[in-house]
């Protein structure tokens, strides 16, 4: 649709609105069907894996008119190869590699800086990076192994907020007031049982009280912090449960427990991730949002066993 047809539709809505005295629709951001970050600088933690969300979601970023992603990764072994990708596919997008640990303060500290310092703003911080940790009963888990769990996968994410919500509260005349969107990966093993181990499981339930928490203390900022809860995704984390199931036959199985009765793609979190980094999420704050195909609604079943 043209910018013309645009405004048309818009003036004749307005008119139509002023003829039978009622008010026009208040809008908070701009068209759905059009590009929803525009201008945008982000930053992208856990960005490496080929399967991954976080390259995934720096695609929906850069596709939906972002000025700039920031692809940052412990592992840098594809980095440079997204870059290319998004770049070639995406001219209007900038994209910047990183290697540094996503718990490690002067990493992100410096990040965010170079941030500012390159574009004068930072509207969002998805701190996507994790671990799995071990999988074991929870009285076979070493202190160190639950600690080094929690380290990545919840202190990744407080320091993502602790150096992002200054930086998005910075103002200029290109972006004028205070606004911004820290997305953290939780899971649904966060907010269910059986869903991960007892580490792993610990650390993403201490993500979604991190959103809530930070977001009330953030109150006035107009900055937003929400956790995203995937289920079972097709990643690099779990590409060893899916190739298993093919090489049994069995991949059908996967996902079984949840109401749509299949596994996820990160392609379905990268969406969510983008709305919630974009103006149209702008009432959404201090939220879990399970992406999990109904998996954290109930208590799983069998099929046909239900009374």
């Amino acid at each position: 649709m043209s910018e013309f047809a645009k405004q048309r539709i818009q003036a004749i809505g307005n008119h139509l609105a002023a003829n039978k005295a009622i008010p026009p629709v208040i809008k908070m951001a701009g068209d759905s069907n059009g590009p929803r970050v525009t201008g945008k600088v982000v930053i992208i933690t856990g960005a490496n894996s080929v399967l991954g969300i976080g390259r995934a979601s720096a695609h929906q970023f850069a596709q939906n008119g972002a000025k700039a992603v920031y692809i940052c990764d412990y592992d840098d072994s594809n980095l440079e190869e997204h870059k290319r990708e998004i770049e070639t596919l995406y001219s209007s997008a900038n994209v910047h590699t990183r290697q540094f640990d996503a718990a490690d303060e002067k990493a992100i500290s410096e990040v965010v800086k170079d941030a500012l310092d390159r574009y004068g703003r930072l509207d969002v911080f998805f701190a996507n990076a994790g671990i799995l940790g071990p999988h074991t009963k929870f009285s076979d888990v070493e202190a160190d192994e639950f600690m080094e769990t929690m380290r990545v996968n919840a202190l990744g994410p407080f320091l993502a907020a602790k150096y992002a919500a200054p930086a998005m509260q910075k103002t200029s005349a290109e972006k004028q007031k205070s606004s911004g969107s820290i997305i953290m990966t939780a899971s649904v093993a966060g907010l269910r049982s059986n869903a991960g181990g007892t580490p792993y499981s610990a650390s993403k339930a201490a993500v979604v009280s991190m959103a809530q928490t930070i977001a009330y203390q953030l109150v006035g900022t107009n900055i937003r912090v929400n956790a995203l809860c995937p289920g079972l995704i097709e990643t690099a984390m779990t590409a060893p449960v899916f190739d298993s199931a093919r090489a049994r036959g069995t991949e059908g199985k996967i996902g079984q427990l949840n109401p749509l009765r299949r596994g996820g793609h990160a392609d379905e979190i990268a969406r969510v991730a983008l709305f919630l980094g974009s103006d149209e999420s702008s009432y959404v704050n201090a939220q879990a949002w399970a992406v999990d195909g109904g998996l954290s609604s109930g208590h799983p079943y069998v099929p046909g066993k239900i009374a």
